[in-house]
């Protein structure tokens, strides 16, 4: 009979850039280029910092299509199954994530939300605290899981695909995905909002640092969307910190 550990501990988002595309700003110049280009010869060949703001102009001038030529795969982890649901709705992406059927999960990671720091839980006549209460939580499910796995005859796949039905929002996933550098500032246009999620936003911004780094041409003054529109779309909803936002991501 298979031996489940429950013992699951807390954990944080890190994020790597995996591979990406060499000589980025070249090959996006290049691209542009040929469009325009009646002898094609001399396509691949860059003068130093023609490509640069080659790039720079094409942003300007919203001509973004030879961007798609650029892309980044990055190994997310620490990250929970919550953010995950949110992160898969960018369709323009290839994902591949660790799965709750094939792998089993008796003493899985989880995510807390840092919000529930120094709150209280009412237990009767009694408060707990908030955090203590959520990983208590987390080590009960743990230990329903790997009951209900063993009724199924821990059989690995076959009992994995049903007792997962108990795993919560907060277990813990890896999952890697690949993404052109269009699509990329669209994700960080959404991501980086101070209206979203806080653990997206969290990955957006080390995503957005890596790909930064190796890329500046694309991704110096990317940022939330007010960054790209000169003001805040929200209306109502809006975060009323525009003016930080702008001092955080322009450049």
């Amino acid at each position: 009979m298979v031996k489940f550990m429950n013992k699951v501990k807390k954990t944080r988002a890190r994020v790597r850039l995996i591979c990406y595309t060499g000589a980025p700003g070249e090959l996006i110049a290049s691209a542009a280029r040929l469009c325009y280009a009646e002898d094609t010869e001399m396509i691949f060949e860059q003068e130093p910092g023609q490509a640069e703001r080659l790039v720079g102009m094409l942003r300007n001038m919203g001509h973004m299509s030879p961007i798609e030529h650029v892309v980044f795969t990055f190994y997310i982890e620490g990250v929970s199954r919550a953010m995950t649901h949110q992160l898969v709705r960018h369709r323009l992406a290839s994902y591949s994530q660790r799965s709750q059927r094939y792998v089993r999960h008796g003493g899985f990671d989880y995510i807390m939300p840092p919000q529930f720091k120094g709150k209280k839980i009412r237990n009767g006549n009694t408060e707990v605290d908030a955090e203590t209460y959520f990983e208590e939580t987390m080590e009960y499910l743990a230990g329903r899981y790997a009951k209900l796995n063993e009724a199924l005859g821990s059989s690995g796949e076959s009992s994995n695909e049903d007792a997962r039905y108990v795993l919560p929002n907060a277990c813990e996933t890896k999952i890697l995905m690949t993404m052109n550098a269009r699509e990329l500032l669209h994700f960080f246009g959404e991501r980086l909002c101070l209206r979203a999620q806080w653990e997206i936003r969290g990955v957006a911004d080390q995503m957005l640092m890596l790909a930064r780094e190796v890329c500046p041409s694309v991704f110096n003054g990317a940022g939330p969307k007010c960054i790209r529109l000169g003001k805040c779309p929200e209306k109502k909803m809006t975060c009323g910190e525009f003016e930080k936002i702008k001092k955080r991501y322009a450049s």
